[in-house]
């Protein structure tokens, strides 16, 4: 679908100040693990207007098809505000991820691989951040085989074993839950379902990220770390990035999940 200028520019000029935006954030929670607020501010002054815009002359052109995008955009927007309250989605993550499906509801220009057909840009971009973030437990599941590491199946997909010395210097949260009862180490692997429940009881994970900036609050942790040589972590990559990778994939290439199914069809 392409669409006239008049429309293409401003969601163009949208996408590029959104597009410079995340991968500053990226290397922002990449590096800091946070995102503040006042990182959107240049772009939303540029997109918010030009959103506006767009959803004026379309509305103007043909308000039914405007109502039903209106209509995703609350859902998704919905959605993402969700997941960030019942702690499945981080608040950057879910921030980026809002004003992406709020400013950007179409498809600025014509990817590479074509348009889906429902042409919503939001949904490509999730679906392309899912499936890229997908590569990262693949790699991590062959580094745990090749390095003979052990543990529950779903646990060499998430995590890997680092120094229990220099756990403060990695990025992710900790696997395991460690006591020491009766002189001797008893640890036991923090599974999926059990890590979700706490995530949305909001109990406390211990993020090593905390155990750097504020070592007194952990000074038991740490000793029990310490003792137990070498403690399994998940992996540490923000999902901010493959969000961006998403959005940059969209942008440029297309909906990948739309392009494998099509292919999977012989189409």
């Amino acid at each position: 679908m392409i669409l006239p200028p008049v429309i293409a520019v401003p969601l163009m000029l949208a996408a590029v100040a959104i597009g410079v935006t995340l991968v500053y954030a990226s290397i922002l929670d990449a590096r800091e693990r946070r995102v503040p607020h006042r990182t959107w501010r240049p772009a939303l002054a540029l997109a918010v207007p030009a959103a506006v815009w767009v959803y004026g002359l379309t509305l103007l052109a043909d308000w039914r098809m405007t109502a039903g995008y209106l209509i995703l955009v609350a859902v998704f927007c919905g959605f993402f505000y969700f997941f960030q309250a019942a702690n499945l989605f981080g608040g950057a993550d879910a921030y980026a991820l809002i004003i992406i499906t709020a400013c950007i509801p179409f498809f600025p220009i014509e990817p590479y691989f074509g348009t889906p057909p429902l042409g919503f840009f939001p949904f490509t971009v999730l679906t392309n951040a899912v499936l890229i973030n997908i590569i990262a437990p693949v790699a991590i599941l062959a580094k745990n085989l090749l390095q003979g590491n052990r543990a529950p199946l779903p646990c060499l997909f998430l995590g890997f074993p680092v120094d229990g010395n220099k756990i403060q210097n990695e990025f992710g949260f900790v696997m395991e839950d460690i006591e020491e009862q009766d002189g001797r180490l008893v640890r036991q692997f923090v599974g999926f379902t059990e890590s979700l429940r706490r995530m949305v009881r909001g109990e406390r994970r211990v993020y090593t990220k905390n155990l750097r900036l504020h070592p007194e609050d952990y000074q038991s942790e740490l000793a029990l770390y310490r003792k137990a040589g070498r403690v399994w972590i998940s992996y540490g990559i923000p999902f901010i990035i493959p969000i961006t990778a998403g959005f940059l994939t969209a942008l440029f290439m297309g909906d990948i999940l739309f392009v494998i199914m099509k292919t999977l069809a012989g189409m």
